[in-house]
């Protein structure tokens, strides 16, 4: 597990947050692609901007590399060895959003560019609901499609799995018990 994309369901399912802690726990550099998306005050960076982050990203030796982004999505799955998925309740992924939005309210939280303070609005979370299912269905394929390929391919359905996951890993990627 040298060059792990950890994606997820939706927005507030804790990629960032799990991949943080994969990183720490193997000694392998975390990259949020938010960082790399966003620019301060919000805005977007340029298509040929953040393909090319990704693929100086993918060309390193060790990377853990978190967000969905579909549009470029194949720059990472075609380098990735590891393919973490999370995949919570969409309750649990709104609850999520709305609490890391009052916690962070007037801040820029650590997975995200400088200069984003962190908001939330009517159409974010529109778009996490009207998403949720058809994304859900959409990565059961796309991870069918990662074992084909030859990825290691991790599902990890609640808490308590994300948890034991990480808990349970030596520092060079295995699974201890």
């Amino acid at each position: 597990m040298n060059r792990v994309m950890v994606i997820g369901v939706s927005a507030g399912v804790g990629k960032s947050t799990f991949a943080r802690k994969l990183g720490q726990r193997l000694h392998i550099p975390v990259h949020h692609l938010d960082t790399y998306f966003w620019k301060p005050g919000w805005i977007e960076a340029s298509s040929d901007e953040f393909f090319e982050a990704q693929n100086n990203l993918v060309e390193k030796e060790k990377w853990i590399i978190d967000g969905n982004y579909t549009k470029t999505i194949h720059i990472r799955e075609l380098s990735c060895d590891t393919v973490i998925y999370l995949e919570l309740p969409l309750r649990t992924c709104l609850y999520r959003v709305v609490k890391r939005f009052l916690t962070n309210i007037g801040h820029t939280r650590p997975d995200m560019t400088i200069g984003c303070k962190e908001k939330l609005d009517w159409k974010f979370i529109k778009f996490i609901i009207s998403t949720y299912f058809a994304r859900k269905e959409m990565m059961k394929e796309r991870l069918k499609t990662y074992k084909t390929m030859g990825k290691k391919v991790i599902i990890l359905k609640t808490k308590e799995e994300i948890d034991y996951f990480i808990t349970k890993l030596d520092q060079s990627g295995k699974r201890v018990i």
